[in-house]
């Protein structure tokens, strides 16, 4: 192990010579294919937690397709590669959005931040390990498809969520992301949101299609968290700039989503203290294999 490895390993250190445990939870969204509302889905579910009383830092890290802070009609003054390149810490880039929502923008370049160096990696590690203790949620809106760095992060996370529509080229592809997951790490939990929905049983269906094949051959439950309708408030709050279940509480987007935040959280699905946290899960996966 480096001398890198080291300091890192140090930090997550106590003094007991225990991993630090820290009660948070690390949830990935991920989507089969571009184009299924993954990152409008982040960013209303994040605001639906925090209005719920739970602090949210929302880490957009899609590759290439970054737009969380075009979503909120938000001008950033930085994103997450100003902590690689001009040497800003992690508190330094977060900002705040509506509901008191903490969030960081992703920015070009966000393909290469896993193939550069190890001091690079441990210094984005270290960052998140003194920020990740202020919050009880870290979201991470991750790229459509699937990269050998994205499957290291996503193996770290404690929950992961696919979102799909009902067309059938969106239920093959979150099926093979599913497969990919579940084929490295079969314990992690996975659940579908089925989006964009114009009616209740072709979602009911579309869930029901996808944890059939999945208990078949990856032998795997997949939890369904619900459906969002095809609402044309969603399309005009995007237009706007401004997140669907802020400007129209009240359409059936929002209550939808609501409701998925709810049924999410009622889970009691804050990490325990016999779960190995994120940080730690990531070291091992960039330094110790």
């Amino acid at each position: 192990m480096n001398d890198q490895a080291a300091s890192l390993r140090e930090k997550l250190v106590t003094k007991n010579n225990k991993i630090q445990y820290k009660k948070y939870k690390s949830l990935a969204i991920i989507s089969g294919k571009g184009g299924v509302g993954k990152s409008n889905f982040s960013l209303n579910f994040s605001l639906s937690l925090q209005k719920a009383g739970f602090s949210v830092l929302l880490i957009d890290f899609d590759i290439g397709m970054a737009n969380i802070d075009v979503l909120m009609g938000k001008s950033s003054f930085g994103s997450i590669i100003d902590l690689f390149n001009n040497g800003k810490s992690l508190r330094e880039v977060i900002q705040k959005g509506p509901e008191g929502l903490s969030y960081i923008p992703g920015g070009s370049g966000l393909a290469e931040i896993f193939k550069m160096d190890k001091e690079t990696v441990q210094h984005l590690l270290t960052e998140l390990q003194h920020e990740a203790v202020h919050y009880d949620y870290l979201l991470f809106d991750m790229g459509a498809g699937m990269t050998e760095e994205n499957l290291k992060i996503l193996l770290a996370m404690d929950e992961i969520v696919v979102v799909t529509t009902c067309e059938p080229t969106s239920i093959t592809d979150a099926y093979a992301a599913l497969k990919i997951i579940s084929i490295s790490n079969n314990e992690i939990p996975l659940s579908i949101v089925v989006n964009k929905v114009f009616e209740r049983n072709l979602a009911d269906k579309t869930f029901h299609r996808i944890q059939s094949v999945s208990r078949k051959f990856l032998h795997k439950e997949i939890g369904y968290l619900g459906s969002i309708p095809d609402d044309h408030y969603v399309t005009k709050s995007v237009m706007e700039q401004t997140p669907f279940l802020l400007a129209y509480p009240k359409c059936n987007a929002s209550k939808a989503i609501t409701n998925i935040a709810t049924s999410f959280t009622h889970k009691g699905r804050i990490t325990s203290k016999k779960d190995t946290p994120m940080i730690s899960k990531l070291f091992h996966f960039f330094f110790e294999r």
